[in-house]
């Protein structure tokens, strides 16, 4: 797990990673532009850009699918398409938020640049500049004196340029060494994920928040057995944190259109389609706010998702989450069978939750849904930290659910 945090900067290189272990495991590759062939009893990827969905073909014809979903992208700052800017002696490169990343924590941060690069032969190629690296550093205390008492303010333009180096002459070109037409390049940090604790109990890394949930769903398609009649699909999909709206996203058709494609050539029609979807279960990955000991006002204590107590449930009563009374049942009583610990989670009242893309799929595919993660805290910052136990605790209790 560390070592696919390590190498999964962003949501390109994550799907990269994953693409390596499930070629490894036996998934077969498939391409979008393609005619398909499929067989009964085997395993495919197919892979878009910064998502990827991954399917098992039961050897029998399939009567429902359980399928995982978890998004591989992570709050974030992104080069703009021209970022050199010059001040002094000093270039800098220009950056704008991706979702909304906690900014005070990207300051005074060894920092590289990752993502992906398009040449001028139309050719696309990953870059991970470990070896270049920038930082953003904060202005000194006897500058902003009262900073400590009324905060630190950050203006997105003008305060979160990284300072590239001593030449003002320097483009992104010669940072690049390549001649590129494009780029979808972010800021990431360079700290490798780590141990901590006193027992070594913690995990502490970049885009837990949902490396997580990418390396726990990936693992359980892996490591499960192949069931008899459930097609088992695990989706890790793009451009969650800002509202999934894009080809690769949940609100696209790309889940939907793998499932017609899949249906369409095991002959899956008519009105036993439609049984099939009633049938079938979705369970969204997604990361949860743990309880934070100096901010106990912040959650309601009904329910305080505790770092190491286990798989935590999802609820609102808007939806935001996907969470039903039935839904929520299957979840508590597959960890019951376990042996698994398992906790809930709501929010204040009076404070607003965040959302997942289980309610975007389970509206678009008409699947009954649920939403469940493991606590975290440190959320949508630079270093988040999360309890490996339940990390171990959310692998089982996906495999156990994706063998139906």
């Amino acid at each position: 797990m560390k070592d696919f945090f390590d190498n999964s900067p962003t949501a390109y290189h994550a799907v990269y990673e994953l693409t390596k272990r499930f070629a490894q495991s036996g998934f077969e590759e498939l391409k979008e532009e393609e005619i398909w062939s499929l067989e009964a009893g085997k395993s495919y990827y197919l892979v878009k850009e910064g998502a990827l969905a991954a399917f098992s073909l039961p050897e029998k014809l399939p009567k429902l699918a359980r399928i995982l979903a978890t998004h591989t992208d992570s709050p974030g700052l992104k080069l703009k398409p021209k970022p050199e800017q010059h001040q002094k002696n000093m270039t800098l490169f220009a950056v704008e938020p991706y979702g909304a990343p906690l900014l005070s924590s990207w300051l005074n941060r060894d920092l590289a640049i990752a993502g992906k690069i398009t040449r001028k032969d139309q050719s696309s190629e990953l870059v991970f500049l470990e070896e270049m690296p920038c930082i953003i550093p904060q202005l000194a205390i006897h500058l902003d004196r009262k900073v400590n008492e009324e905060g630190l303010i950050l203006n997105k333009q003008e305060h979160l340029l990284p300072i590239m180096g001593l030449d003002p002459a320097f483009s992104l070109e010669d940072f690049l060494e390549k001649e590129i037409l494009s780029h979808d390049l972010f800021l990431v940090p360079l700290e490798k994920s780590r141990f901590l604790g006193r027992c070594n109990e913690w995990i502490a890394s970049y885009r837990i928040d949902n490396l997580a949930g990418v390396h726990a769903a990936m693992s359980a398609m892996v490591q499960s057995r192949t069931s008899e009649e459930t097609l088992q699909v695990a989706l890790f999909l793009d451009h969650e944190e800002i509202g999934s709206r894009s080809p690769t996203g949940a609100a696209s058709v790309f889940t939907t259109d793998l499932l017609k494609r899949i249906a369409m050539i095991l002959e899956i029609k008519g009105q036993e389609l439609y049984a099939f979807k009633s049938r079938s279960f979705l369970i969204s990955v997604d990361m949860a706010h743990a309880f934070h000991p100096s901010y106990a006002n912040r959650y309601d204590m009904s329910a305080p998702p505790l770092l190491g107590e286990g798989v935590v449930v999802k609820y609102n009563a808007d939806l935001k989450y996907a969470t039903t009374a039935k839904t929520a049942a299957s979840i508590i009583a597959a960890c019951l069978s376990l042996g698994l610990p398992h906790q809930s989670f709501i929010s204040r009242s009076d404070v607003g939750c965040g959302s997942t893309i289980g309610p975007i799929l389970s509206a678009a595919l008409g699947i009954e849904a649920v939403d469940i993660g493991i606590p975290q805290l440190s959320m949508h910052s630079i270093r988040e930290i999360m309890a490996g136990q339940d990390h171990l605790d959310l692998c089982s209790l996906l495999t156990h659910l994706i063998e139906g």
